[in-house]
């Protein structure tokens, strides 16, 4: 948890900021869903809902089930952007693209220069025995730098780490060879082979890191 997001937490109504921060770790959570995580009833659940929607932060929509008619599901809006960590876009892209027309490589050079030292710096967090063990620390890791990165394991789907926000977005719209260097990162931190997805519904994003042994 960044920062900023824990200052707001002690001065915004908890139920808000739990509500918020389940539904941007999720692709999107029905009122049932929430009651459920947040051990709350039902209908106190909707009226905070509803009242979120009415300020704008979040709106619905129908999502399909795989039985039965589509489900009604909350999602953030647009509107909560600033809560969510991102880099100086239009600073570090000029830059890059400055750096670009001196040398046609600098930029490439430079975004690998922070990624090796990004890999650095994690390394001291990121131990363990297990790929599991360091998966885990690497998603707590990931989680405080604004990536709100969780690790999960299930028997169908096996080891993954799941992420529903990218500080470095812009970043990788421009330099699409950041995905491979964001693999390469992963994959000498944790020793596994690591297969990168990106799934986008209804307007949320989910990066999922799929690890399995080399």
């Amino acid at each position: 948890m960044t920062p900023y997001l824990k200052i707001l937490k002690n001065i915004t109504k908890p139920h808000w900021f739990e509500i918020i921060r389940l539904i941007k770790c999720s692709p999107g959570l029905s009122v049932g869903e929430l009651a459920e995580k947040l051990d709350m009833s039902y209908m106190g659940v909707k009226k905070h809902c509803l009242a979120l929607q009415k300020l704008g932060y979040l709106d619905t929509w129908r999502r399909p089930k795989e039985v039965g008619r589509p489900e009604k599901s909350y999602r953030i809006t647009e509107k909560l952007a600033p809560l969510f960590p991102a880099v100086g876009d239009e600073v570090s892209l000029a830059l890059l693209d400055a750096a670009t027309q001196l040398e046609p490589n600098a930029a490439e050079k430079l975004l690998f220069t922070f990624f090796r030292n990004q890999t650095e710096e994690l390394s001291k967090k990121v131990t363990g025995e297990s790929v599991q063990g360091r998966a885990e620390r690497l998603a707590t890791a990931r989680a405080g730098m604004g990536y709100f990165s969780v690790c999960e394991y299930s028997e169908e789907e096996g080891l993954r780490i799941e992420e529903f926000h990218n500080p470095l977005q812009a970043l990788f719209d421009e330099y699409p060879t950041l995905v491979r260097m964001e693999i390469q990162m992963f994959e000498r931190l944790l020793g596994a082979r690591v297969t990168r997805f990106t799934k986008k519904v209804s307007g949320l994003t989910l990066y999922r890191f799929d690890l399995s042994p080399r």
